[in-house]
């Protein structure tokens, strides 16, 4: 299940101008929880980028206003600019493998012409458990239960549907 998209217009094109510059990056965290029905909630959009060196990034972001940010001694990497204020730079997840590995285990969600990539359920759910922190534990229970109804759901829609006997009398 998909969920409307939590997004701004300035933030769609800011996502939109990285898929046109094929930068490969993908929404994880709980926004990508929220966009596949999860009833979670959350202050910003993780971002995790398969190489935030690649210049595509920089230039992509500066078509729409934005700009990278490099981290320094008293700040993490970030997006700056028009549509980048609700967006996070993630650096890597517990419990989960590398960037090219997790992106078998995402989900596509259209965002105009262009397909999101946006990590699984299941995979979120794994990194907040590896990450154990305090918050991870409160959204560890809702995300089994959204996990579990999407995959019921999956299940129903797969399953062939009985066909009705007609008696004859």
């Amino acid at each position: 299940m998909v969920a409307p998209l939590p997004f701004a217009e300035s933030e769609i094109r800011l996502l939109t101008a990285l898929l046109r510059a094929r930068v490969r990056f993908m929404v994880v965290g709980l926004s990508a929880a929220t966009m596949q029905g999860a009833p979670v909630v959350t202050q910003d959009v993780d971002l995790w980028f398969e190489r935030l060196g690649d210049p595509k990034i920089s230039r992509a972001l500066q078509t729409v206003g934005a700009a990278y940010v490099p981290p320094s001694i008293l700040n993490p990497p970030m997006l700056a600019g028009d549509g980048a204020e609700l967006f996070d730079i993630v650096l890597t997840l517990h419990g989960l493998g590398e960037f090219r590995d997790e992106l078998r285990h995402c989900v596509d969600v259209p965002l105009g012409h262009h397909t999101l990539k946006v990590l699984s359920l299941e995979r979120i759910l794994a990194s907040k458990q590896a990450a154990n922190r305090a918050k991870d534990r409160l959204t560890i229970p809702v995300l089994r239960d959204a996990l579990a109804a999407t995959q019921s759901a999956k299940a129903r829609r797969r399953r062939p549907k009985a066909r009705k006997s007609r008696s004859k009398s």
